[in-house]
């Protein structure tokens, strides 16, 4: 099955998400500039709350070879196998490389700021998206009597594939 980041449920308190800006800015920008180490959280799935996903925030603009070394560490240590990068500058060629060379085991997204400031699930021009399980799948192509290989696809590349984490 395809883990979405909404089959995930954050293990923050309610209050943490009603915060007001002057509260987030008070806890974690006090010096100015934001703590983005102290951002870093983990969420797990509603179903399984063995499946978690850490989401990091790199301080430094440019995320490097050695902050997916880190991150890679942090998640065996806890056992987490999926994660994303939340960073605001640039990434390398080569940690872009080292990053989707992992291991099979661990799954490392990547999201620019950019890329989070609007939730494109809920635009007026991006049709409503749904990720089926198996069963589902196999409802589909047994009543409109289709082969997996007719199904249309959609590309990992594609914004919404990457917000529901799709995989191939």
């Amino acid at each position: 099955m395809i883990l979405t980041i909404n089959q995930y449920h954050n293990l923050i308190a309610n209050s943490d998400l009603t915060r007001s800006l002057d509260q987030f800015r008070s806890e974690f920008a006090s010096s100015g500039s934001v703590d983005r180490v102290r951002l870093t959280f983990v969420v797990q799935k509603k179903d399984d709350p063995t499946n978690q996903m850490f989401v990091f925030f790199p301080e430094a603009r440019s995320v490097g070879v050695a902050h997916i070394r880190e991150y890679i560490s942090k998640m065996s240590k806890e056992s987490v196998t999926n994660g994303i990068i939340v960073y605001g500058g640039s990434m390398s060629p080569l940690t872009e490389k080292v990053r989707t060379s992992l291991p099979s085991n661990y799954r490392l997204e990547k999201f620019h700021e950019s890329d989070l400031l609007v939730n494109i699930t809920e635009h007026e021009l991006v049709p409503q998206h749904r990720i089926l399980n198996d069963e589902q799948k196999k409802d589909i192509l047994k009543r409109y009597r289709l082969r997996e290989t007719q199904l249309p696809r959609i590309s990992l590349d594609d914004p919404v594939a990457r917000y529901y984490g799709m995989v191939r």
